[in-house]
């Protein structure tokens, strides 16, 4: 404080000498006292002004990223809470796994009428349902072999069911759990029954609910949740959907063949391999063939593209004992 006391001192001392030497210079002394008064200014003002912006900034971003982070907090306790509820709402409502594991409510692709299969270009497809049981009906389309193709355009559902009392062999083709089609219970019952099928080709199976439920893509993240059995397996089976392909086959009566691609990351390959070797030595399978075809994970057919391989027909022809003609009518 001294020192800029003396400095004062000094600099108004130059000014008057100036104003003593030079009476003229007027501008001078007064440029000298513009001088003197800025250094007379009190500490924190004037030139201190910069600073000020500085700290507004500096406070306005420190206040943009506690905000960020305030909301970045409340998301993580949103996911959170949405994490650790949904296991206890499937516990709770049991009915919601039922919806996920068949996909019946979700229409894809959703502008299509899968009742009119001819405005698809299948003009040789009839759309009919069936009622196995009371309050279920499950919709069919029924397509003819390809010599008949251009016979059954326009013709009406009478003409389609007539044509099945004919000598070429019935395909059934179910599509999987989703939309409700599963295809070793259907052949077990057919079995019991005493008409069984000439043959049951699996692509992709898994050996029961339980086990590609701890596998499939969606439960990764419950994986080793506390509780995980308790909490989405004991509901599906205690409602009844149990995919028991592994109990199925053994009370199976006809040929079978697998097909699994390596790279499926939806039903593990591990899964089809397993099943194929629980049915090879079943007493039901004794005097047929049973055959596991695997397709190697460098062809990309993954879960359900193994109908591109250009090998299939063949397979099936060798698999069934038919010849060309004959498998594709």
């Amino acid at each position: 404080m001294r020192k800029r006391t003396d400095a004062v001192a000094l600099e108004h001392e130059r000014c008057v000498a100036l104003g003593s030497s030079s009476p003229g210079s007027t501008a001078a002394v007064l440029d000298a006292d513009c001088r003197l008064k800025h250094n007379l200014r009190p500490a924190g003002k004037g030139p201190a002004e910069p600073r000020c912006t500085e700290d507004k900034d500096m406070k306005r971003a420190l206040g943009r990223r506690k905000n960020m982070w305030f909301r970045l907090r409340k998301i993580l306790f949103c996911v959170l809470g949405l994490y650790v509820g949904i296991p206890f709402l499937i516990k709770l409502c049991p009915g919601i796994q039922a919806k996920l594991i068949f996909l019946n409510f979700v229409r894809v692709p959703y502008f299509i009428d899968l009742k009119k299969p001819q405005d698809q270009g299948l003009n040789h497809t009839c759309n009919y349902y069936l009622q196995p049981e009371e309050d279920v009906t499950i919709g069919v389309w029924h397509t003819v072999p390809a010599v008949w193709w251009k016979t059954a355009q326009g013709k009406d559902q009478m003409w389609y069911e007539d044509a099945l009392a004919s000598s070429y062999p019935i395909i059934l083709y179910l599509h999987g759990n989703a939309g409700t089609r599963v295809a070793t219970n259907l052949v077990r019952r057919l079995c019991e029954r005493e008409t069984p099928p000439e043959a049951l080709i699996l692509e992709s199976p898994f050996t029961n609910i339980r086990e590609e439920a701890k596998s499939h893509p969606f439960s990764v993240i419950y994986r080793y949740f506390p509780g995980f059995d308790w909490f989405f397996l004991d509901p599906i089976t205690s409602s009844g959907i149990k995919f028991a392909n592994d109990e199925n086959v053994k009370h199976i009566s006809c040929s079978l063949l697998i097909l699994h691609a390596e790279d499926d990351p939806v039903v593990p390959f591990q899964l089809g391999r397993k099943l194929y070797n629980i049915a090879a030595p079943s007493r039901s399978f004794r005097d047929f063939k049973v055959q596991f075809i695997p397709f190697h994970s460098d062809l990309g057919y993954r879960h359900k593209y193994i109908y591109k391989s250009p090998e299939l027909p063949r397979i099936l022809r060798e698999f069934l004992g038919k010849s060309e003609p004959e498998l594709q009518h």
